[in-house]
């Protein structure tokens, strides 16, 4: 089931990075994405909670996992041994349980931060603007400003770093999970994992490293 819910959490990733992306847009684009979400009232909190549904699940499953291993090796290992066949222990297979730990505690962070705008009462979240021709809530203005603070920025920036670490295992063990578990195509899917992962999370970190480094008034940003 980890392996179901895991391929679940990485299309909803593909699809808000697709999302996020349109900040590169024009001046209204990502607004209007935005309140193109928010407009579909009572099916949004369906979606979300269906989405915090995956996110615990997957967390609970990887915990517990995590513990029954735990269990069967008490006094643990002073190194880690295959039985046969290449070995797939890796920093990313030996860290999954604390990447994704402060993943879980980033996203309860995340959705407060910028859904509602907690931690910057004073930033784009009192704005308003027409997203498509209807007022809603400056978003795109809350991002900009906040991603041009070294903490914001760079703070988003290592964690992403560490989902890099996760969706590298976590992709390639969701499709071994489902059968792909012969020598040649685990390799294959192993890389590809790692070149999924690197590309998805790359596409991530690039919105607030682009908006410090230029200081929010770079060229592909319009006003």
């Amino acid at each position: 089931m980890t392996g179901i819910t895991g391929i679940g959490l990485m299309f909803f990733l593909i699809g808000h990075l697709a999302g996020n992306l349109t900040i590169f847009g024009s001046s209204e684009a990502f607004n209007v994405y935005t309140y193109t979400l928010e407009s579909l009232g009572p099916l949004l909190y369906v979606i979300e909670a269906g989405l915090v549904f995956f996110f615990l699940y997957h967390a609970i499953l990887g915990i517990s996992i995590w513990r029954q291993r735990k269990k069967a090796r008490k006094e643990g290992y002073d190194r880690y041994q295959t039985k046969g066949g290449p070995s797939h222990q890796t920093l990313a297979s030996k860290s999954m349980i604390w990447t994704g730990t402060i993943i879980l505690v980033f996203l309860v962070f995340h959705i407060m931060h910028f859904k509602y705008g907690l931690f910057s009462p004073d930033e784009g979240t009192t704005i308003l603007e027409s997203a498509g021709g209807v007022e809603g809530r400056d978003l795109r203005a809350l991002i900009i400003a906040e991603f041009q603070k070294p903490l914001i920025a760079f703070g988003y920036i290592a964690v992403l770093a560490m989902v890099i670490l996760h969706l590298s295992h976590g992709a390639w063990s969701a499709f071994t999970s489902l059968g792909m578990k012969h020598n040649d195509t685990s390799k294959k899917v192993q890389a590809g994992a790692y070149i999924f992962a690197i590309v998805l999370m790359l596409g991530f970190i690039f919105i607030p490293l682009y908006i410090f480094l230029t200081g929010g008034q770079g060229s592909l940003i319009a006003y």
